[in-house]
């Protein structure tokens, strides 16, 4: 189990405007993602260092985003101002979580220009939505390795750590892992919920130095 990526929900002004005012504080350009068809939702990302990545998403005026939980979760933090959204783990098998969670993972893709179809199954939204502080999991299908998001363009910045108000033991139980270390190639730093919980900031290592958004 490893941290995948983080999503950050596109500010009032929109995706374009969001994704450039943390480009400029991470010193590197984002790479333009695409439309998640399934969820009513597109992204633009920055690879990240460890096989990681950054997305900041935005909702779009569709059918899908009304009816899929990605789609609704979007909204409701973009809504709420936009920021950090939520953190995802990659697994080799969904199932004990299917097992657990009492339903089954869903399927997401998104298409390249030259054909390529980046697919993967996903799981947790739901657990989200009701609780920020814990993950969703996504599993890639096989022979998408080479167009994962962290492919997409040769890495320089480095996520260093988490800040996440919550609680590390329900954050453990949520994925079946020690509470002390959840993930294994990553800082998590728990602080007490004033509010809502969920993620605080995440902190980069970049060719300017430490970064924390």
């Amino acid at each position: 189990m490893r941290l995948d990526h983080v999503s950050y929900a596109c500010e009032p002004d929109g995706l374009a405007a969001t994704a450039e005012r943390i480009s400029d504080a991470l010193g590197v350009d984002f790479v333009r993602g695409g439309v998640h068809p399934r969820f009513g939702t597109r992204n633009m990302i920055i690879p990240l260092v460890n096989g990681q990545y950054l997305e900041v998403v935005e909702v779009l005026s569709h059918p899908a985003s009304d009816k899929a939980p990605f789609g609704q979760a979007v909204r409701a933090r973009s809504e709420a101002g936009g920021g950090w959204m939520g953190w995802c783990v990659a697994v080799d098998d969904l199932m004990p979580f299917e097992q657990r969670l009492g339903r089954s993972s869903v399927p997401g893709n998104r298409k390249f220009p030259d054909g390529q179809e980046l697919t993967w199954q996903q799981i947790g939204i739901k657990g989200l939505i009701a609780d920020p502080q814990v993950p969703y999991m996504i599993r890639w299908d096989d022979g998408t390795e080479a167009i994962h998001p962290s492919q997409a363009r040769e890495a320089t910045v480095k996520l260093n750590a988490l800040t996440i108000a919550g609680s590390s033991d329900r954050v453990a139980e949520w994925l079946g892992t020690p509470a002390t270390h959840p993930l294994e190639d990553v800082d998590v730093e728990w602080v007490a919920p004033n509010g809502t919980p969920g993620i605080m900031s995440v902190t980069f290592e970049t060719a300017k130095g430490p970064v924390t958004i």
